[in-house]
Order: C-alpha cells, then structure tokens, then sequence
C-alpha cells in the first residue's frame, strides 16, 4: 500500500488525464440483455442494482429497532423572533433484550404555516447547536470522544450553512441531527455506534464486512423521518432529505433505500458519492478507502487503483433515486470532489428516468459557474470552494417548491 503522501501525489487534476472508459449502464441485465420499460426496473433491475451496492460499498441495511420511542425535549413557540416554534426531540431506540442507543433531532416549524409542512432533513457534522444561531439550542455531538465543537464559542459556526430562517419563511419545516448519534465519524467509533443494538461485537471483522458508518447514517435518516412521521406540523410525505459532502454520499444512500424520500439533494458529495469513479479525477477509491475505510464495506477497496474494473458507477446510485426528483450541486474550485464527474452521474443517470417519462440534461450540457439545469434529475455549479451556501439553498428551494409543494 502507498503512503498516504504517495496517494496525494498522484491525485490526476488534469481532465486530459482522465482514463477511456465505458460508461457502464444501470439498464444492463445480468444475462447482457436490456431493461425495455419502467416495470422491469422497478420490479426486477432496481433491487439487483440496489443489492449491488449493499455488497460492494455501502453495506447492509439494519432493521429498525424492537421500539422506538420519540421525547420532547424543549419547545420554543418563538424562535427566531417568532418566525418558528422550535422543538428538540430525543430519538430513544430500545431492543428487547435491554440495549439502547439515542440521537436528538433539532426541528423548526414555520409560525405562518396553517397546515401540516413539507420539510428539509439532513445530519450535520459537529451538533445541533452549531447549525443554528439560536443560543438556547442543545450541545450535541457528545458521542465522538474529543469532539473539539461542544464548546459555547461554537455555537451557530456553520448556520449559514443550514439557512434555517430563509427554509422557514419559505414555508418548510427544518431538521437536523448529528451523525456522530449514530455513528462517531472516525475508524474506531464502530462500539459506539447504533450497531451496538444488533450486535454484542460491532467492531468485529464480520460486522465490518457487511455493515459501514454511512450505512448507519443512512439508517439515523429512515429514523429521522419515523420521527417527522409523528410530528402534526410536518407532511412526511413530502420530505426533502439533503447533505453536504460525505453527508451528500449518505443522503444518496439513504434515498436510494427509503422511497420515502420526496427529493434527495447531493452537495459536493464527490468520490463515492455522485462523482464517477472510473474517471479517477480527485479524490480517488485508494485515498478513500485508506483514509475512511468505516465509511464503506471493506470489499470495496479491491477496487483501489482498479476502478476499470468495478462492475457499475456512481451513475447507478443516482439511477436508484428514479422516479423521485434528485439535486446534484458541485462547485467550480472542488476538484477533489470532481465537479464534472458529479455532473456526468446525473446525465448517465438519465436513461433510468426516461424510462419513467422524463426530460433528462446531456452529457454535453454542463453550465458554466452559476447555471443551473433543473427537471427531475437537476444539477447546478456553484463558482467557490467545497461547502453549502444560501446560493446552493436557492436552487434546492426552488426544487422543493416544485416538487414538495
């Protein structure tokens, strides 16, 4: 194996570099023959292509708990100046023989709304209380030993990120959890994890094989939206979940498993995320999987360095997410995480969704800084650098107005 100083250096930012490859198709049957309609896909090619990536790189799902139980924690009826009623909620998971695990979920309701409300879902890295400039917000994020952000100084550090009073007088309901709940974001965090409910040794190689931490976070989100499901101001049936980064790679994987999901919105999720593998421009399945081997199945990383041969392509998990409406965003200055690679999953993607009716964009369609393609597989470039910005909200909540309301 190369170091990782040896991997860093020959990372390829030079489109001219890019490898010839096939695109592989997601309509390809196992016997080489070609799915012909909707029918065939939903019913026959889906679930293989689905069990694919279940065995290959993300893992398999885990059963929801023997009982799950939902706690008002705090309800401020007016936060943000009375634009929202804020609630925090813990998420109390519980097996019959006695094992628990909890995550609290930070929930804001539209004040103005006079009707159960769509709603924006997504975890967030460091804890509730640095997505909001609300000071009152619980400190969360205590399940990753060392977390350096539960201090009070961190409070609202990346409320931009989260645009919480724009979602609100649009008229959407916005929630959040941090994934270090169900999963603490490093190599060892596999004890401390939701696993822990299923298994008596979470860390064991058997484990590690069939099950990853974006596995689990992918989960926490299905039991997010259990959650929005009980709560009277929310419409769960008209749920947009989203993520930024290796959070966008966990909302493809959870709306690629939950069609419950109304729209699913990839920001910047890069390589095993949107960005196409084969093309092994950025960050790249070697660097991957040595550096998060937690987040993937550990199988996948006898694709390292040999991304010719992997039997599909990021293009088949945008696929998994048809007929439902999904959002890839990327921004100019991100070549790690492939801007044109993310693009391209979305166009490849495309003859899923014609199979159901759709208009889908070209490969040869790729906007400009500040473009945007919108349709049911949508796509936008933002000009700046790897993060999540009232300019990226702008799209998803035109989205969300066309495709939630």
């Amino acid at each position: 194996m190369r170091s990782r100083e040896e991997m860093l250096q020959a990372v390829n930012y030079d489109e001219a570099k890019v490898p010839q490859f096939v695109v592989p198709s997601p309509l390809q049957k196992a016997d080489g023959s070609t799915v012909r309609n909707a029918a065939e896909w939903v019913n026959f090619q889906r679930p293989r292509v689905l069990e694919m990536f279940r065995r290959e790189v993300y893992g398999e799902s885990l059963p929801r708990p023997d009982r799950c139980s939902f706690q008002l924690l705090s309800c401020q009826p007016d936060a943000y100046l009375g634009l929202a009623t804020r609630k925090e909620i813990r998420l109390q998971f519980e097996m019959v023989d006695g094992k628990t695990h909890s995550a609290e979920m930070l929930l804001y309701l539209p004040n103005q709304a006079t009707a159960p409300v769509p709603a924006f879902l997504g975890l967030c890295f460091k804890g509730n209380h640095v997505t909001s400039s609300e000071k009152e917000v619980r400190i969360t994020g205590q399940n990753y030993p060392g977390n350096q952000d539960l201090g009070e100084d961190k409070r609202g550090l990346q409320a931009e990120r989260w645009q919480f009073p724009e979602v609100l007088k649009r008229g959407y309901a916005a929630a959040t959890l941090c994934y270090h709940d169900f999963f603490p974001d490093h190599a060892n965090g596999w004890q401390r994890s939701a696993l822990s409910l299923f298994y008596a040794q979470p860390d064991s190689p058997a484990v590690r094989a069939r099950h990853t931490a974006i596995g689990v976070w992918a989960w926490g989100l299905s039991r997010a939206l259990d959650c929005l499901e009980a709560e009277p101001g929310v419409d769960a049936r008209r749920v947009a979940v989203h993520g930024h980064s290796r959070l966008g790679k966990t909302a493809l994987w959870a709306g690629a498993q939950d069609p419950r999901f109304r729209l699913v919105i990839s920001n910047d999720s890069g390589c095993g995320g949107a960005a196409m593998s084969k093309r092994c421009f950025g960050e790249n399945l070697e660097i991957i999987t040595s550096v998060f081997p937690h987040w993937f199945v550990t199988s996948f990383a006898q694709y390292a360095r040999r991304e010719a041969e992997l039997p599909f392509d990021q293009n088949f998990l945008v696929s998994l997410q048809a007929p439902r409406a999904v959002c890839i965003a990327s921004a100019s200055e991100d070549l790690w995480a492939d801007p044109r690679g993310e693009f391209l999953s979305g166009a490849y993607a495309g003859e899923v969704y014609r199979l159901f009716g759709a208009e889908v964009y070209s490969p040869a369609q790729m906007p400009a800084p500040g473009g945007r393609l919108s349709g049911l597989v949508s796509y936008h470039l933002r000009a700046g650098k790897h993060d999540q910005t009232w300019e990226d909200w702008q799209h998803y909540l035109e989205l969300g107005d066309r495709f939630l309301k």
